[in-house]
């Protein structure tokens, strides 16, 4: 575990350093916000809906502070991949799913905090109507940080079956885009999934890529009653242990199939 550990801080320090991509991707994220409330807003004044419009504030906020959280791929790897770089890894003494899975998460966890904090600083200071929430309790608070953290093994897992899919071949852009924009629909970035039909909430919500940001959110607007707190995440952490399974079990076959390009 010292080895996963270590492989985790360096990345996370390495994550720290490029402090001019931080500024960048806050100063979009934050743009981004500011327009997907007023088509909200705009969208409420034209048919109100059920759901209280500060919920879809906050939900929205949520999803900007954590957006890093969602779309984080290794690129070094797949250049490794490309290049037959990754062979330097296979001589590595330690699980090669192991070792990516530690540097998706340092990267997404120090994404995601860098910019969380001044991002949601900002929607708190914004008038009403326009900024984030308070949580509706302190329990429900503390229920969705845990949520929030399991959300985050979460997508690592399926970030790791991603890069599994995308080693088959040479060219990893269509399968990442396609996974990706799976991503950004099913886990409510391009609509928020409590805005979806009251129909399609079962099979939106069962959905792996729903306990990323989704059921934090939920717990945290109280649209998932503390009663239910401790189902959700229990349904979280069977998804990131399926997902974990699954991932070893495609980055095995594929350790035993790969072809290094090169000499």
């Amino acid at each position: 575990m010292n080895a996963y550990y270590a492989v985790f801080r360096l990345r996370r320090r390495l994550e720290t350093q490029y402090r001019g991509a931080v500024i960048g991707g806050l100063i979009c994220q934050v743009f981004f916000g500011l327009i997907l409330i007023a088509l909200y807003r705009a969208l409420y004044a034209g048919k109100p809906q059920m759901l209280p419009f500060s919920h879809v504030a906050t939900y929205v906020w949520l999803q900007q502070a954590f957006f890093r959280m969602l779309l984080a791929s290794d690129a070094e790897l797949m250049d490794k991949v490309r290049t037959g770089g990754i062979a330097y890894d296979l001589c590595r003494p330690m699980n090669l799913y192991g070792f990516y899975y530690a540097r998706i998460l340092a990267q997404k966890l120090t994404g995601c905090l860098l910019r969380a904090a001044p991002m949601l600083l900002f929607a708190a200071l914004l008038p009403e109507g326009w900024g984030i929430s308070l949580p509706v309790s302190l329990p429900a608070l503390l229920w969705a940080l845990a949520a929030w953290v399991l959300g985050l093994f979460c997508v690592s897992a399926l970030e790791n079956i991603t890069m599994a899919f995308t080693m088959r071949t040479l060219d990893p852009r269509g399968m990442q885009a396609m996974m990706n924009l799976l991503m950004m629909i099913l886990a409510g970035n391009v609509l928020p999934l409590t805005l979806f039909p009251d129909s399609w909430q079962p099979v939106l919500t069962a959905l792996p890529h729903a306990q990323l940001l989704d059921a934090p959110i939920r717990i945290y607007t109280g649209e998932y009653a503390l009663s239910q707190a401790g189902l959700i995440l229990l349904r979280q952490a069977g998804w990131t242990a399926a997902l974990i399974c699954t991932g070893m079990l495609f980055w095995r076959r594929n350790q035993r199939r790969l072809v290094i390009q090169g000499g």
